[in-house]
């Protein structure tokens, strides 16, 4: 892993890595995409709780995913200090959150990777909209690069004895970054789109 992956990123990507490389036969393509360095905006799809872990593992060969996480899961005292350790940004959930959005510019800034779930939420099979965040990101930070992730397969890490095939895709904007005649609502729609089309939303838990 690359010197600037923080420690507690290190372990917890290497603890899951058993279970995604392993049991699930993680594959992951086209991670050139990703810059090693600078300011980078990360877009996903999100339909299992696994997601994160899972595109940081595809990830971290190349640098370290600061993501944007609901703020309940801080509710959980043991968890918070993990996912602080790791550099993840709360964000509350449908509220419009400036707080977050400023600290995740602040870091965007100064050279992180701010992975974004489009969605918002956790898809549960139906197709939802993309929320504005992720464009509002890339409108306060014009330098930094665009890069699209496509996840497939995590729901299937909870239906045992099934295994699970995981892919990851990193990917360019077939149209590029943020338009000048382009609101950030209309670009975090065209990106998702074009992620949805290589990963239809799939909902989690067995069958």
């Amino acid at each position: 892993m690359p010197s600037h992956v923080a420690t507690p990123f290190r372990v917890v990507m290497t603890a899951a890595s058993p279970v995604v490389r392993g049991w699930g036969r993680l594959e992951v393509s086209e991670l050139e995409h990703l810059p090693r360095s600078g300011p980078t905006l990360l877009a996903g799809n999100h339909d299992s709780w696994w997601d994160p872990v899972v595109i940081g593992i595809a990830a971290v060969e190349r640098r370290q995913i600061r993501a944007l996480a609901k703020s309940s899961l801080w509710k959980n005292a043991l968890l918070a200090k993990v996912l602080n350790g790791m550099g993840q940004i709360p964000i509350g959930r449908g509220m419009g959150d400036a707080g977050a959005l400023e600290r995740a510019t602040s870091e965007l800034r100064d050279g992180s990777c701010i992975g974004v779930f489009l969605e918002g939420t956790r898809t549960g099979g139906r197709p939802l909209r993309a929320r504005s965040g992720f464009g509002r990101l890339a409108q306060a930070v014009p330098e930094a690069q665009i890069v699209c992730c496509s996840v497939e397969g995590t729901v299937d890490l909870v239906r045992f004895p099934r295994r699970a095939r995981l892919r990851v895709r990193f990917f360019r904007p077939t149209r590029g970054g943020l338009a000048a005649n382009e609101s950030p609502s209309e670009f975090t729609a065209r990106l998702l789109d074009e992620i949805r089309a290589a990963a239809p939303p799939v909902a989690y838990g067995r069958r």
